[in-house]
């Protein structure tokens, strides 16, 4: 019988269709990589892209926009959101608007076009992740700037114009919806609690085992219980930690692992899936005018994790009409499946 359950961090509901009983090989996923006769990104096509930001693996001394580099960070040459200007809110009538300000970035993760996250070596990953703690926080140090998300869009039905492996970086002036949930909630359960509400979930989850795809010392891997679509997972840090960018190089480390195991399980599951990648991170904390408290009590409410979503359902009139999503794997299955894959 089909199930409803709730999310126990914010108040949304989904419908777990378990008797419909997919398994992995149900999902046709073939051909998700964009196809272009031109890659911007790849060492030699510097000039093509706007100038650099920042780059890691050049030696200091070679000119900037040279190759040489291993992680390479560039703006989006065609960003959702201008960097240049003043947020000046203003009404119009009863609407409420601002300049679109913000920043929009590029994080090409490796010189090799046909890279691969899941195969990728440890200093690999550390330089990517170095490369994220880094514009993180120097975008957090705009005022402007309320919120930032870093994301991965990996398969053209995922998003991906370009093939070459890459994150993006957005600032934004304001803290979206869906996050303040997030925010609030935790909140909420920490002032009614005094404990973080995660890493409750964390707690119950690793003593239940039911939906634990992978635990070890520093990091655990969760199908969650009201996983919106099938084979959606997520990654938490065992340590209580609000913030993304206070990770210690042996946690950077065991992310990176624990990282590229979860990616190579799906992608040897799902014959390579399409997939978005979101980490899931505090807000600024940086005191605004009228506000003394903002976010007051982030640190000992919120946890930060990596969400990552393959692109194997599309979200229809139901979900959109309801706010109800329908997944037709129960995360239970899932991690059964996983588990059963060789990594």
């Amino acid at each position: 019988m089909p199930e409803l359950r709730k999310d126990p961090i914010i108040d949304r509901w989904v419908i777990i269709a378990s008797e419909r009983g997919r398994r992995p090989t149900d999902f046709a996923v073939t051909g998700t990589a964009p196809v272009s006769a031109f890659c911007p990104f790849c060492p030699g096509n510097e000039n093509r892209t706007p100038p650099e930001i920042a780059q890691w693996g050049r030696p200091a001394s070679a000119p900037a926009n040279s190759t040489g580099w291993q992680v390479r960070v560039v703006p989006n040459k065609f960003p959702a959101l201008s960097s240049e200007g003043n947020l000046d809110p203003q009404g119009l009538g009863m609407f409420d608007m601002m300049n679109g300000i913000g920043a929009h970035e590029i994080i090409i993760e490796n010189p090799q076009h046909d890279w691969d996250l899941s195969d990728a070596t440890q200093a690999e990953m550390r330089d990517i992740f170095t490369a994220y703690v880094s514009r993180m926080t120097a975008l957090r140090h705009d005022d402007r700037f309320s919120y930032i998300l870093l994301f991965r869009n990996s398969g053209t039905t995922a998003g991906a114009t370009l093939a070459h492996p890459h994150s993006q970086v957005i600032a934004l002036p304001i803290t979206p919806r869906q996050v303040r949930d997030q925010l609030e909630a935790a909140r909420d359960y920490y002032a009614r609690k005094s404990r973080c509400v995660f890493c409750d979930v964390i707690r119950q989850e690793l003593s239940m085992k039911d939906r634990v795809v992978e635990a070890n010392e520093h990091f655990v891997v969760l199908s969650p219980f009201a996983a919106r679509f099938p084979f959606e997972l997520q990654i938490y840090p065992r340590r209580h930690s609000h913030d993304f960018t206070l990770m210690t190089p042996v946690e950077m480390d065991a992310l990176g692992e624990t990282l590229k195991r979860s990616i190579r399980r799906l992608k040897l599951s799902l014959n390579d899936p399409a997939y978005n990648l979101m980490l899931q991170t505090a807000p600024s904390q940086r005191p605004k005018p009228g506000h003394p408290d903002y976010w007051g009590t982030i640190a000992q409410d919120y946890h930060w994790r990596i969400d990552i979503l393959p692109r194997l359902t599309d979200v229809a009139g139901f979900e959109w009409g309801t706010g109800f999503y329908i997944n037709p794997v129960a995360p239970e299955r899932v991690k059964e499946f996983l588990n059963e894959v060789e990594v």
